[in-house]
């Protein structure tokens, strides 16, 4: 009933919100159908995403056919209790999530100079 209001009022939204949103803390053994019980009260959706390897598992991305379902959903579901996890739902930002990927890949590379030039890590508290 919410989203109807937001609709019919020519209301602005923040530019953050996207018709994509990034959940966390999910529970690792999470199936997709029970995925759209939860999130699909919010709205139509045109597709789950949901982790499945080490790096991933306990994240989903949902991406909902209109803005303002996902906004109705972002405002509802975060901090939703799923299994004794309290959800963390976001909208999927691409510049945050490229840099957090950068941030891990310079650090690999960083790591291989390292051991191809035989330097030591330095360890906190060494001088």
């Amino acid at each position: 009933m919410a989203a109807i209001s937001l609709r019919k009022g020519n209301t602005r939204l923040p530019p953050e919100v996207n018709r994509v949103i990034y959940v966390r803390n999910l529970p690792f053994n999470i199936t997709s159908e029970e995925m759209y019980d939860i999130f699909g009260k919010y709205g139509a959706i045109r597709q789950i995403r949901i982790g499945t390897n080490k790096d991933t598992r306990g994240t989903a991305f949902v991406v909902y056919e209109d803005i303002y379902d996902a906004k109705t959903a972002v405002d509802h579901l975060s901090g939703f209790n799923v299994a004794n996890r309290y959800l963390i739902v976001l909208y999927y930002q691409q510049a945050k999530m490229g840099k957090k990927f950068d941030h891990k890949k310079k650090e690999e590379e960083i790591h291989k100079l390292q051991e191809k030039y035989g330097i030591a890590t330095p360890v906190a508290g060494d001088k």
